[in-house]
């Protein structure tokens, strides 16, 4: 697939959806200061008819970017496999990419853990804490060995598709398409198909993100109208801290990823995904940028097989930001607790987190659901979340972000290391 460079349309879209979260922002705090209760646990009924209504615009946007997803992985992987030619060159791909993720992942966790014990936020969060028996709200689903196998291989292709399992279909592209390779003329008009439907759904990836900034606005703006920046005045600090982590996080991945590809590169990198990482942060989904995303790494120059590749894989095995926070967030919990974690307590929870964090991509609030269950492996208590989810959204943001960063940043690098970085 090719693409035009990118022209002016972009950059005017990119400020489109920045004026969007700053208006979000505004918004929101006016209808906070306007609607919001005094007592918390009381929504206000018009914030929360407001709110309603925002969230559906929201949620239009995210159904329309889910409904390209999955055609959109299908179809770029399968031609992408079809015309390497051999299925030397997708193990190698691959092997490749799950060594930058598997890198990438320790050093994220690396940094929170490095992080909150140089921090230590808990100890100086000034409020109650919550009953140790407190629900919190979360399905229950412990990672395991037979949830993880069930989220690679599909027993239907359909069913994949239908509930977005990124890496499912990423398993059945990778069989359809070196089956596709060996066939080499039979197979010639599926792949021509293929090629066509990739095209088709980037297309309509365009048409979907001119309401990119209405869904971002709306995004922010009810997250802000039920929080209030006021959220700020008791979790300011720790909110601080953890996007400081994030900030490191990407200048040590940008200070590696700059080895091989050059300063020149990386700044037309972060040029190119701009718009992407304002999407991701707005709605607090990486998902949603994934068709946008996808298509500026071939305008920037990645090569479209390995970006096809890449990409979905790192959906679910390289969420740097998500894998930061799992280690922030667990050690915050334990310190607000007064729980103290010897240091080779904390290493092997970090090894627990690297592996058992690969088993829940597509579960919902993925993070949430594995620090709960490594609360519950290291005796913490579990009641701890919701000191986190009120913040939660906030903080999504952020990871969502810098998720999108890191996958572009490692499909760059093993284009480059592919000899295929145009």
């Amino acid at each position: 697939m090719t693409h035009p460079s990118t022209s002016t349309k972009p950059n005017r879209q990119t400020l489109y959806v920045l004026f969007a979260l700053l208006l979000g922002i505004v918004a929101g705090e006016i209808l906070n200061l306007a609607f919001g209760a005094t007592n918390l646990a009381v929504e206000n009924p018009v914030l929360s008819q407001i709110t309603d209504v925002l969230s559906v615009l929201t949620d239009i946007f995210m159904r329309l970017i889910k409904m390209i997803i999955a055609p959109l992985v299908f179809a770029t992987l399968v031609v992408g496999i079809g015309k390497m030619g051999d299925g030397h060159a997708v193990g190698r791909i691959g092997l490749k990419a799950m060594l930058w993720f598997f890198s990438a992942s320790l050093l994220s966790l690396l940094l929170g853990l490095v992080l909150v014990n140089g921090l230590s936020p808990g100890e100086n969060l000034h409020m109650p804490l919550p009953p140790i028996n407190a629900d919190t709200g979360l399905v229950k689903t412990p990672p395991n060995l037979g949830g993880f196998v069930a989220h690679i291989f599909p027993k239907s292709i359909i069913e994949a598709m239908a509930t977005n399992e990124i890496l499912q279909i990423v398993v059945f592209s990778v069989f359809f398409g070196v089956a596709c390779s060996q066939l080499r003329e039979l197979a010639e008009p599926m792949l021509k198909a293929l090629d066509s439907l990739a095209h088709i759904m980037l297309k309509i990836t365009s048409y979907v993100m001119h309401f990119a900034p209405v869904a971002v606005f709306s995004a922010i703006t009810a997250v802000i109208a039920k929080q209030g920046l006021g959220i700020l005045k008791s979790y300011g600090v720790f909110i601080g801290e953890f996007y400081l982590g994030l900030l490191l996080l990407w200048l040590l991945l940008a200070s590696i990823g700059g080895v091989f590809l050059g300063s020149r590169r990386l700044l037309s990198l972060l040029r190119h995904i701009r718009e992407p990482i304002l999407l991701a942060f707005g709605t607090a989904s990486s998902e949603a940028a994934y068709p946008k995303l996808l298509q500026q790494l071939e305008r920037f120059g990645c090569d479209e097989k390995i970006a096809g590749f890449v990409l979905p894989l790192g959906y679910s095995f390289n969420l740097d930001g998500s894998m930061m926070y799992m280690t922030f967030a667990v050690l915050f919990i334990a310190q607000a607790y007064g729980i103290a974690m010897p240091l080779d307590q904390q290493v092997f929870m970090l090894l627990v987190l690297l592996f058992t964090s690969k088993g829940v991509a597509g579960v919902p609030r993925a993070s949430l659901v594995v620090i709960a269950a490594t609360l519950s492996m290291f005796h913490i208590p579990e009641a701890g979340l919701l000191l986190l989810l009120g913040v939660d959204q906030i903080l999504d943001m952020g990871r969502s972000a810098s998720n999108v960063f890191g996958n572009s940043l490692a499909a760059a690098v093993v284009s480059r290391w592919e000899k295929a970085l145009k």
